[in-house]
């Protein structure tokens, strides 16, 4: 018998190298997407978890000073500012008026430390800080009562919200509070 000899060269066409091309473009574009999926979930629970750590600083905060700390400019749900910082991490008084001796001061929440910045949650405002939610944006808090002691009737908890304003940054504290405004839909929050 006699052997057929071909003179074709070995090699891929056109159509094969197009066709493993596009397989590569689909996969990267998956996993690209996933990845994004993946970012916004860990930000979502890296929130909740910081919310329930500022839960328990409050929570403690109210054993030793018998209330939940209350701003009469901050109950409309404005951000937090540096008020509850120097309440939970510098022990500042009741009223917020001044910081205590270094080793006077009680702090409720070590992992607020501005100098540490391994937990990345405080950013400097110039003389102070603020606490920032994966990102970016200000946490917001409400107490449960107004300044001389009346129910807020802005509050969905009775001792205090406490939430993030997600990813887009907006969130919706017209009353009664919409859980399905487009605003709030992001929200991570402790009610």
């Amino acid at each position: 018998m006699k052997a057929i000899q071909s003179n074709r060269t070995a090699g891929f066409t056109l159509v094969e190298m197009l066709a493993v091309i596009t397989i590569i473009v689909i996969l990267a574009g998956l996993v690209v997407g996933g990845m994004g999926y993946v970012t916004d979930r860990q930000a979502r629970e890296t929130a909740k978890v910081q919310i329930a750590l500022l839960e328990n600083a409050l929570e403690e905060y109210k054993l030793d000073n018998g209330v939940y700390p209350q701003f009469s400019d901050l109950d409309s749900g404005e951000d937090l500012t540096s008020e509850l910082f120097d309440r939970l991490f510098w022990g500042a008084d009741e009223k917020g008026i001044k910081r205590p001796e270094e080793d006077d001061r009680k702090i409720y929440i070590s992992q607020l430390d501005p100098l540490d910045g391994s937990q990345n949650w405080t950013e400097e405002t110039g003389d102070s800080y603020k606490i920032v939610d994966p990102w970016g944006n200000e946490y917001r808090y409400r107490s449960g009562n107004d300044p001389s002691g009346s129910t807020n009737p802005s509050t969905q908890n009775p001792d205090f919200d406490l939430w993030s304003v997600g990813k887009d940054g907006v969130t919706n504290t017209s009353q009664p509070f919409d859980p399905e405004h487009p605003d709030n839909k992001d929200d991570v929050r402790n009610f």
